[in-house]
């Protein structure tokens, strides 16, 4: 199987972690990216090295996805450790197992430490829980690759306790420019669900009282999908199997082929074939189905069950956003929900790199209630905004310093100079990121020119030692030629060449320390 150029780089980036000593690592693909594929062929390149292999994950469809693939992509069999199935005495070099039931000692007992070489948990935002920690922490000298769906950040710092490393992350963006995924649209529906009496627990809001909360406006939501999404193939996820029924009813009365899935519905399978084959247009269900299934031809999706867990809104989400012949692409349904502690998920979540850019893009869709965006562009005009916003903001933090008169570059105005988002918005996920900045970085840091007294920790110190290096290596500004020239108004400096700068610093020292005749800062390009 000829695997897409991310997945290739994906696969070797794990190996790549395995063999430079970090054991745990983890990689990030968006749903429908094919992040079975690419464990399926990490486990092959294992297998050829005589190693056993454990795919562990909590939910059978997970198990059964994750056999299939294998066979299909690599053509390696199984076994399985389930319930009353075991993989003791199997020739097999792979086995699928079950969280719940590898983590009993019983079963745990029959294997010794050193059998499995290699782990692979599918949906590892689940890895830190008792459960799977048991089971690893029986075979701790395994080598661990965790895959999940994109997380926030607060997923990643979860994670970052028990994973050494990220591997490889591909964005739902890129994803969806390179046209592995299909373009979405949202529209805000300016409809009011009052969540502010619904409690939490487990660190998300308590399902019970949402379906109690969501319950007065589900006649509205209804008459909003028959406006939004009569003629679209639509999933809608609910808190409660009693609330999905009763919607499922009432989208049937306006005119909808609604149908209804839970966990102990008999004809699942039936149900979700016929989905598929179009016999119905509306499938509801109470978060069943938010992972192990896939219908590509799903082109619209509605989330009634709100969440704070970004893990878990990506998956609801990830229902469609597969390809499919035919389909324009996936349009998100995005109600105003009211909470007066919490901030939610909302579409903007999704591909936004920073909380502040989301919180302005949710602003700039809310304005304009009722209109379809493409989110990417949303985002775009977003970052935008909020740039702007980080510049004035910088202005009347220099407008104070300057009175300081340092010698030293303060980092975020180098930052900001030369447009590194990434910068700064970093926020350190494992544990070595999270220790102070060594005496050997700081000294490298004030060596360039850089403020060191507002670095606090040694991740960004590293990236950030990174960046100066390899802009010398490219012969780009300094910190301390964008520190003079943009003190006599030139903008983005950080962008110039090395020589460019040092040509106008020239200049200027020509003329007294002066600008030169003719030259307006604000205007000034750089030939």
């Amino acid at each position: 199987m000829q695997l897409r150029p991310y997945q290739e780089e994906a696969r070797s980036a794990v190996q790549a972690e395995w063999e430079q000593g970090r054991k745990r690592t983890l990689l990030v693909l968006p749903t429908g990216c094919g992040k079975t594929i690419v464990f399926s062929k990490i486990i092959e390149d294992r297998v050829k090295q005589g190693e056993r292999v454990l795919i562990l994950a909590h939910r059978s469809e997970l198990l059964d996805q994750a056999s299939d693939k294998l066979l299909n992509a690599t053509g390696i069999g199984t076994a399985l450790e389930k319930a009353g199935s075991t993989s003791i005495g199997s020739w097999y070099r792979v086995v699928v197992g079950s969280v719940q039931t590898m983590q009993r000692e019983k079963r745990l007992s029959q294997f010794p430490k050193d059998h499995f070489d290699t782990i692979v948990i599918d949906e590892a935002h689940h890895a830190i829980s008792d459960g799977y920690q048991r089971v690893l922490g029986h075979f701790d000298e395994a080598n661990v690759l965790g895959v999940t769906a994109t997380p926030d950040r607060g997923d990643m710092k979860n994670l970052g306790s028990y994973f050494d490393s990220l591997a490889y992350e591909y964005s739902i963006v890129d994803a969806i420019k390179s046209g592995y995924l299909s373009k979405i649209t949202a529209v805000t529906i300016p409809l009011t669900l009052d969540l502010s009496s619904v409690s939490q627990q487990a660190g998300d809001f308590k399902a019970s009282e949402i379906g109690t909360a969501l319950d007065p406006y589900l006649e509205q939501i209804a008459d909003e999908m028959v406006k939004q999404c009569a003629d679209r193939k639509t999933v809608v996820f609910l808190p409660l199997v009693k609330t999905s029924q009763k919607f499922r009813d009432i989208l049937n009365q306006k005119g909808f082929k609604a149908a209804e899935v839970n966990g102990n519905s008999d004809d699942r399978a039936e149900i979700l074939e016929d989905f598929d084959k179009d016999r119905y247009n509306v499938l509801c269900n109470s978060m069943l189905l938010t992972e192990g299934w896939d219908c590509p031809t799903v082109d619209c999706v509605v989330v009634l069950r709100p969440t704070k867990v970004r893990s878990l809104y990506s998956q609801m989400v990830g229902r469609g956003t597969r390809l499919a012949p035919g389909k324009e692409n996936l349009l998100l349904l995005d109600f105003l929900w009211h909470t007066e502690r919490h901030e939610l998920c909302r579409p903007a979540h999704l591909i936004a790199e920073n909380s502040e850019v989301a919180a302005k893009m949710t602003e700039n869709m809310e304005e304009e209630a009722g209109t379809i965006f493409d989110i990417e562009e949303v985002e775009v005009q977003a970052t935008q905004d909020v740039v702007a916003q980080r510049e004035e903001a910088l202005a009347n933090l220099l407008a104070e310093q300057r009175k300081k008169k340092r010698k030293l570059v303060d980092p975020l105005q180098f930052e900001m100079s030369i447009q590194a988002e990434d910068l700064q918005d970093y926020v350190p996920s494992f544990g070595w990121e999270m220790a102070p900045p060594s005496q050997e970085q700081l000294n490298a840091l004030e060596k360039y020119g850089i403020y060191t007294e507002e670095i606090g920790n040694a991740g960004k110190a590293s990236k950030l030692l990174d960046r100066l290096n390899k802009r010398r290596d490219n012969g780009l500004s300094t910190p301390k030629q964008i520190r003079l020239l943009e003190r006599y108004g030139f903008r983005n400096v950080g962008l110039w060449s090395f020589e460019n700068c040092r040509s106008m610093i020239d200049r200027i020292a020509a003329s007294g320390w002066r600008l030169p005749k003719g030259v307006v800062p604000r205007e000034y390009q750089p030939s």
